[in-house]
């Protein structure tokens, strides 16, 4: 894809600044750390996997931009009316991150992403979608399973069955922030059946089934049988 290199110099001599699918990135030799400023965290990423589950080497451009790592420093946080709001993430935390979000760095021979804390989709212990704690008003839904079969008994190919918009919540964030800092909790609760809007959110694959990852803002109805 297209790139476009930027030497600035003096100040930032030895370092390439580019733009990548409206994605930001910064490769430099010279500084060793990162201070994130405000409500900024700064995440190194998790190595983008080079192969196939079984074992077929994948080209670059088939690659998955990676969207986990973990927290390697955070902001003072935001001010918020006459409240300083720190950051809810703590340095040391695995998480997930919205795909295309923040500005990527290399720096140690590593990759990094200074992003917003907003961009956190939420945290993630282990290597399953299901355990993912969900931050600010995110919810974590279970995606129903497609229909297999149309009313009249035909079998559905995998392209043309529905996309389901319907599913299950897992899990719940505390809630977004007000004008004031404080933090109005989510009305949704886990174990509820709702509807949401079709092209909404994050998805994901994990061992249990597909999941979507999505503002509440999102959730149409909570449906009830």
């Amino acid at each position: 894809h297209f790139c476009e290199s930027i030497r600035v110099e003096p100040r930032w001599q030895g370092t390439n600044l580019c733009l990548t699918c409206g994605v930001a990135w910064l490769r430099t030799n010279q500084y060793t750390s990162v201070k994130p400023l405000g409500d900024r965290v700064l995440v190194k990423t998790k190595t983008t996997e080079d192969k196939t589950a079984g074992g077929i080497l994948l080209p670059t451009t088939a690659q998955s931009r990676p969207q986990a790592g973990e927290v390697v420093a955070v902001g003072e946080g935001r001010s918020l009316g006459s409240n300083i709001v720190e950051i809810s993430v703590p340095v040391g935390a695995k998480v997930i991150y919205s795909k295309y979000a923040g500005t990527e760095l290399e720096f140690n021979d590593t990759t990094h992403l200074i992003m917003k804390e907003d961009d956190i989709i939420g945290i993630l212990d282990t290597d399953d979608v299901k355990d993912l704690k969900p931050l600010s008003d995110r919810i974590l839904i279970k995606v129903a399973e497609s229909e297999e079969e149309t009313a009249g008994g035909l079998l559905l190919t995998q392209a043309s069955k529905e996309k389901p918009s319907v599913g299950t919540v897992v899990a719940v964030g505390p809630g977004g922030l007000g004008d004031d800092g404080s933090r109005t909790p989510l009305s949704i609760t886990p174990g509820s059946s709702v509807l949401y809007s079709k092209y909404a959110g994050s998805e994901f694959k994990g061992s249990e089934g597909e999941y979507i990852v999505l503002r509440s803002s999102d959730v149409i109805a909570v449906l009830s049988s």
